[in-house]
């Protein structure tokens, strides 16, 4: 036996490093470019919405008129809403609270789970973040990235949780509950954050946990997302045909 700083080991095992896996591991990898194209997109609506009338600490133009969510919009038929709405936001300093998020984690995310699982993760989270803004906000316009980012920063607890890697002592539980507290406020749409959290979270697990605790074909987790994709979808028609 050998001693090492770890304890005494066979002389085969003292030779051998031990992987350490921290949440600097998910950094190595391939750059997050879905990451870096959803802060252009994000960044290039608040432009057009700033040309078309749009002001630089609120809502307001053309393209939030036709892109932000409410009931009253999806029961009327328009439901390309519950997308771009994620896309829209009230003044630069709503984007900028959600881009620096995105940016952060997402960084982190997608080199972890790779480009399409991340995409999937992020628009599903959208989607239910949209639903879940309907539910609590019968009156009124919603708009911004923030459904989505909840639904990364669940998805990267998730992934942490099954590498092993505390999600309280990582600082994310820390930061989520953070932002839960914060979104008591009052203009947050705590639905919006409550309900994007909860979508991707459940799609990290179909796409990471799930396939190593059940046995499942390889295309059940990527048709399960598209199920709560549609459950989302369908949730919200229906939740909006009952407009206070």
């Amino acid at each position: 036996m050998t001693p090492t700083p770890v304890g005494m080991r066979c002389p085969e095992c003292s030779r051998q490093s031990t992987r350490v896996t921290t949440a600097q591991t998910f950094l190595r990898g391939a750059a997050p470019v879905v990451t870096y194209a959803l802060v252009a997109i994000n960044v290039a609506a608040e432009v057009v919405e700033l040309a078309t009338g749009g002001k630089l600490g609120g809502a307001g133009g053309t393209l939030v008129t036709n892109g932000a969510l409410s009931r009253a919009t999806v029961n009327n038929g328009e439901v390309w809403r519950l997308v771009t709405s994620g896309f829209l936001h009230a003044g630069l300093l709503h984007l900028l609270f959600n881009m620096v998020s995105l940016y952060i984690v997402g960084g982190i995310l997608e080199p972890a789970v790779g480009h399409v699982r991340f995409a999937v993760i992020y628009f599903v989270s959208l989607l239910a973040g949209s639903f879940g803004a309907l539910v609590a906000q019968p009156q009124g316009l919603t708009l911004g990235a923030s459904g989505a980012v909840f639904g990364i920063l669940g998805a990267a607890a998730v992934v942490l949780h099954s590498r092993g890697i505390g999600v309280m002592q990582s600082g994310l539980g820390i930061w989520i509950i953070l932002n839960l507290v914060l979104s008591l406020r009052p203009g947050i749409s705590i639905g919006g954050h409550i309900g994007g959290l909860i979508g991707g979270s459940v799609v990290a697990y179909l796409m990471v946990e799930a396939p190593r605790r059940i046995r499942m074909p390889a295309f059940a987790p990527w048709l399960l997302s598209a199920v709560l994709c549609g459950a989302a979808v369908a949730g919200s028609i229906a939740i909006s045909g009952s407009v206070s």
